[in-house]
């Protein structure tokens, strides 16, 4: 490979041959600014519509100080109307009525705070693709290395490398047997340095472990 393709430090990672750059699809890290956000490098939205305030469109109750997070890991891919319904989105559960309203009051407003906070953060590993519409409650955890389906409504942790599809979403499959999920695992690919990632793209894009194994720095 004649020279560095991966450039996490751009805005729109993707360009056309004649130089010109999809506008559509942009990292994420270079896009977002927001307290309660933690966004791994190379991870992106793919959007076909306008955005101007990604955090707001992706995750769209998470407000600066909110009592959850929502971590990204490295190298995920979102399509398309893909959303975050984080722990703030809740209503209270505790009484006889789900009606908030100790919002509707600014001395009251934070009525809620730490019961909506024992949902917890929304955590998404790294290598993971959520696939066109997904939405993705709150509190939940998503395993490096899994795929999202399209429309899924993930209520429940996703483990790492399965496939999950439906509302809600269930396990449709495993991507690799358990020794090569935990020999990926091991690996950990997506925190090599960048050259290492990029001199292993064949590896990456094939299925043979042992190849991968041997393209590692060091050679894990």
């Amino acid at each position: 490979m004649s020279e560095a393709f991966l450039n996490a430090a751009v805005r729109h990672p993707v360009r056309l041959p004649d130089g010109t750059a999809v506008e559509g699809l942009v990292h994420l890290d270079q896009v977002i600014e927001h307290p309660n956000w933690s966004i791994g490098a190379h991870s992106y939205f793919s959007s076909f519509d306008p955005v101007t305030d990604y955090a707001a469109h992706l995750a769209p109750y998470l407000y600066p100080g909110a009592p959850e997070r929502l971590v990204l890991g490295r190298f995920c891919a979102l399509a398309h109307g893909v959303r975050f319904i984080t722990s703030s989105a809740n209503h209270p559960l505790g009484g006889f009525s789900t009606y908030p309203f100790a919002i509707m009051r600014p001395d009251t407003m934070g009525a809620y705070r730490e019961e909506i906070s024992r949902k917890g953060d929304t955590l998404v590993g790294n290598d993971v693709w959520i696939g066109h519409g997904a939405q993705i409650l709150p509190g939940v955890t998503i395993g490096d290395g899994a795929i999202i389906a399209a429309g899924a409504v993930v209520s429940r942790d996703v483990a790492p490398y399965s496939v999950v599809a439906g509302n809600p979403a269930r396990l449709v499959r495993m991507r690799f047997d358990s020794e090569v999920v935990a020999a990926l695992l091991s690996i950990r690919w997506w925190d090599w340095p960048l050259a290492a990632i990029e001199a292993a793209e064949s590896a990456l894009a094939g299925a043979d472990i042992k190849a991968l194994r041997a393209a590692a720095p060091g050679n894990l």
